[in-house]
């Protein structure tokens, strides 16, 4: 019953999702295709709604499989450092002014997805070298990461100008504000193709979750199928961070949600755990658009709201 009522609550929000804003709009202005109501709608509000349902698809979902695979539950992309990165590469990309669009893509989402990439690469090429504990000993070297970032984007400030700098002050607040249906497109086609190679490789996934022992033992090729599924997670998170900027804390929340309200294997948590990251990304956005406040709440504040006191409690119930 209480599962019941949390995705109804959830479908509601992302029902009236497309309505909330500064303009308020009524059905009866939608209907009519010439009028500035429908072209907020259809140009800007359900472009956004679609693209931050799927932009939480994959944080949740990313979530899910690196505290699989890790066998830890605080494992995460932005835990990892890979968001940092994605960070840091636009950081650098606005510093130098590259505003033109390279190869048909902004110069900053170039260079943010080239930080993400570049962040996971490293991550795989360290963990060679880590010997005992290695989950623990990956989580901290990410931290690291994430630290060694901050100070480099730090350097890049210190560097900038007025301009250069407000503009890297948003991109690291996190941002869903998109115009048209381009981006959409891209992210869901990503977020499908996440979601289809993570359930497609379900068995296997539940098997590493236990150890690498007993999947090797089932006649599973561990190395192989851990590094498919962390190149495809890693792209997807790198090309949504390089749009919408860091958004954290979201793969870190909904999977131990949904670990919660459905205690079942993890083969069978994968489709709840993206719709319910969907869902919830649309929530956090949809009061970010809601406060009273003079502009709107970046969605990186909302999140980490929430995601920061969980993320307390995690740690501390593991002490335990």
């Amino acid at each position: 019953m209480r599962s019941v009522i949390i995705w109804t609550l959830l479908i509601a929000v992302l029902l009236v999702s497309p309505f909330m804003g500064a303009v308020d709009l009524n059905i009866s202005n939608i209907l009519h295709t010439n009028s500035l109501s429908a072209q907020i709608f259809y140009d800007i509000r359900l472009p956004r709604v679609i693209f931050t349902f799927f932009a939480g698809l994959i944080l949740a979902l990313s979530g899910l499989l690196f505290q699989t695979l890790f066998r830890n539950p605080l494992m995460t992309p932005y835990t990892l450092g890979i968001s940092s990165g994605a960070t840091l590469g636009a950081g650098i990309a606005i510093k130098l002014g590259l505003s033109s669009l390279l190869f048909g893509l902004a110069a900053v989402s170039l260079f943010g997805f080239l930080g993400a990439m570049l962040t996971i690469f490293l991550l795989l090429y360290l963990a060679q070298f880590l010997k005992g504990s290695q989950q623990t000993a990956l989580l901290l070297l990410g931290i690291a990461l994430s630290l060694f970032y901050t100070s480099a984007l730090m350097l890049v400030f210190y560097l900038g100008n007025t301009i250069q700098n407000d503009m890297l002050i948003r991109f690291t607040m996190g941002s869903l504000s998109i115009i048209g249906w381009s981006s959409p497109l891209v992210i869901s086609i990503v977020a499908l193709l996440l979601l289809f190679a993570v359930y497609a490789y379900r068995f296997e996934l539940q098997l590493l979750g236990v150890s690498q022992e007993s999947a090797k033992l089932k006649g599973v090729e561990s190395k192989k199928v851990t590094l498919t599924l962390l190149l495809i997670a890693s792209f997807a998170i790198g090309l949504l961070v390089s749009i919408s900027g860091p958004i954290g804390f979201v793969g870190l929340v909904v999977p131990h949600i949904v670990a919660k309200l459905y205690p079942q294997t993890v083969q069978k948590r994968i489709i709840k755990t993206a719709l319910f990251g969907g869902f919830f990304l649309v929530l956090c956005d949809t009061l970010s658009r809601a406060l009273p406040t003079q502009s709107e709440l970046p969605i990186g504040i909302v999140t980490a709201l929430i995601g920061g006191p969980f993320f307390i409690y995690l740690i501390i119930s593991r002490i335990k």
